[in-house]
């Protein structure tokens, strides 16, 4: 039965072919994981998965090359996907973060397109790959695999999938799709897709760049542990005013009672964060402000009273003071809306 810290050898030996491709010295990399060749063979091993990950950092690191021998003659320099979550960190909402990493990944012009589905209380995440793509399978498992675990990150807590469809057999990997997935996993689909509720898509981001620098220090390891509740403390904050209070906020004890902190507690752990809890009550608001200026049929005073302020005026300072422009002018250069 696969263990979640285990890697079944089958995906090594595809990782390993795909460096190989790239010129990455095979010998060298078992060596320095400290794998025997012999284990290869054994369709029944298994790897520890930090050895599998360290594995993975090796052969980025020979073949300078993120997509590590997959991406068919194109190679993704080390940093690449560094970039990519920097230009979504500050995305108002997860839909919006997710449609711009796509947008990103669509510069490489890879034999791989990925898109956002919507319909109803439904949203589904389709991976596109040309049938002649070597390696195919695996390339489709992890983009669909990577990219819902960063959603989950993004926003704090784990998006459960419904339902992973691939247009494939199973081969020999049924227990480790169940691993990667844990849902039903429906085979010789007609797409391969990821199905999940369309309201994550409607959460705002609770990373920002400061635990986003520190996600990116050990972006593998949390990816395959899917622990994407080990978030910094103003991120935990941030989802549990999200997540219970709406619009609203509730006072500094309340806070406190949550997290089993005193007040003196608290604030330190935060000082030492460099915020406070009026700064991440103020970044919650800009937040929500963006998401809602988005929103053509909302004016700018319906949105100053849904942000709680019971002068308009009042919103325009604020917002001027987080963003640097008045809401009117951020939402014509943003959205293109001239209300």
């Amino acid at each position: 039965m696969y263990h979640r810290r285990t890697i079944n050898i089958n995906r090594v030996v595809k990782l390993l072919q795909g460096a190989a491709r790239s010129g990455a010295s095979i010998p060298e990399i078992l060596d320095q994981c400290n794998i025997p060749r012999q284990l290869l063979d054994d369709p029944e091993g298994t790897i520890e998965r930090d050895t599998f990950i360290r594995m993975m950092l090796l052969i980025m690191t020979q073949t300078q090359d993120e997509f590590l021998g997959f991406g068919q003659g194109r190679k993704s320099k080390p940093g690449t996907f560094s970039m990519m979550a920097h230009a979504v960190i500050n995305c108002p909402n997860l839909g919006s973060a997710v449609e711009r990493g796509i947008r990103f990944y669509d510069l490489f012009e890879l034999s791989l397109q990925s898109r956002i589905e919507r319909d109803g209380d439904v949203a589904k995440l389709v991976v596109e790959a040309d049938p002649r793509l070597d390696f195919r399978e695996v390339i489709i498992e992890a983009s669909l695999f990577i990219w819902l675990r960063f959603m989950s990150w993004l926003v704090g807590k784990a998006i459960e999938p419904k339902l992973v469809t691939l247009d494939y057999s199973d081969v020999r990997n049924g227990e480790e799709h169940r691993f990667l997935f844990d849902c039903p996993i429906e085979y010789q689909a007609d797409a391969n897709e990821v199905t999940f509720r369309a309201d994550f898509l409607d959460l705002p981001l609770v990373q920002n760049d400061l635990s986003l620098s520190k996600f990116l220090k050990e972006s593998l390891a949390q990816l395959f542990d899917g622990n994407i509740h080990n978030v910094g403390l103003p991120a935990q904050i941030r989802a549990i005013i999200s997540n219970e209070y709406g619009n609203s906020f509730p006072d500094f004890t309340e806070i406190c009672g949550k997290l089993n902190m005193t007040p003196q507690t608290l604030r330190r752990r935060l000082k030492e964060a460099n915020t406070s809890y009026q700064e991440i009550k103020d970044a919650i608001r800009k937040d929500a402000s963006v998401y809602y200026l988005s929103k053509p049929d909302l004016s700018i005073d319906e949105i100053a009273l849904l942000m709680g302020f019971s002068e308009a005026s009042s919103f325009h300072r604020a917002f001027k003071k987080w963003t640097g422009k008045t809401p009117s002018n951020f939402r014509r250069e943003h959205f293109g809306v001239n209300l």
